[in-house]
């Protein structure tokens, strides 16, 4: 209420044009839409999104977020080439990693669905395994590359291992191999793959089906799991940002080589 007595207006601007948030019925739809880009998430947009969860769980008319992306990609994870072209460049300085939307994911009361249309990695990633499930396109692909960039990713770390075991999360996290839908859901990376072209009705079956779970029972579960699951190490991340190796990491990347770290004979002559 605003102090007039009236009802205010729910504002659904996630502070940048590279997310779209719609409303269908009691569901908001959260879409990553930067094309041009890979869908490569700008600090306001790794904001917007956390923005996208806190609306969700303010607004009385919604129940469920969903968060989704355009074409072949859903999150590769954050802009890595230091152009965060939609006015808010020094936003990530200032905050820091406070500016991601991971821990808001996880402790949303409202239920969050990822609808992974296609490429997922790093934050993508990460957002995949904090929803409470996960459609994935048959075409989607998923991959850890944080390590291949020199940064220590306190969130996958931790959370890996809860969904695919140690072993196979240290294959994971120290290659950056890429998986495809199918592994990734025998893994347990993610719950359901479907075949494309359903994933849109995938999602809101998805989403159909948490809502009618009772939300106080349905928000201690998810209490109770979080308890059990990964322990994330925010300082280790943070302090591992500007570490000589995310220098490199992130110059190899941009300049599309491999970086210095790699012994000669296992240089590809390209970027990782």
């Amino acid at each position: 209420m605003s102090p007039s007595g009236k009802r205010q207006e729910p504002i659904d601007d996630l502070g940048t044009p590279y997310l779209r948030f719609e409303r269908v019925g009691s569901v908001g739809w959260c879409t990553v839409d930067r094309p041009r880009a890979r869908n490569a998430l700008t600090s306001s947009m790794y904001l917007g999104i956390r923005r996208a969860v806190d609306l969700v769980n303010s607004d009385a008319e919604l129940a469920a977020l969903v968060i989704t992306g355009v074409g072949d990609v859903f999150i590769p994870g954050g802009e890595m080439s230091g152009r965060h072209d939609d006015g808010n460049e020094e936003l990530l300085e200032i905050i820091k990693i406070d500016v991601l939307p991971f821990r808001t994911i996880r402790n949303s009361r409202a239920p969050v669905v990822a609808s992974v249309n296609g490429i997922c990695q790093g934050g993508g990633l990460i957002i995949a395994m904090l929803s409470d499930i996960t459609v994935a396109s048959e075409r989607a692909t998923f991959r850890a590359p944080e390590t291949l960039r020199g940064v220590v990713d306190a969130n996958l770390s931790a959370l890996l291992p809860a969904h695919v075991g140690v072993a196979q999360a240290r294959d994971l996290l120290m290659t950056g191999r890429r998986v495809d839908a199918g592994e990734a859901h025998r893994l347990g990376l993610i719950s359901r793959v479907v075949p494309h072209e359903d994933l849109h009705a995938a999602t809101a079956e998805a989403v159909g089906d948490l809502l009618r779970a009772a939300p106080e029972a349905r928000m201690h579960v998810k209490r109770l799991i979080n308890a059990r699951y990964g322990l994330v190490d925010d300082m280790t991340f943070e302090a591992s940002l500007t570490s000589d190796e995310v220098i490199e990491g992130f110059g190899a990347f941009t300049e599309k080589r491999t970086p210095s770290w790699v012994p000669a004979e296992f240089r590809s002559g390209g970027r990782l």
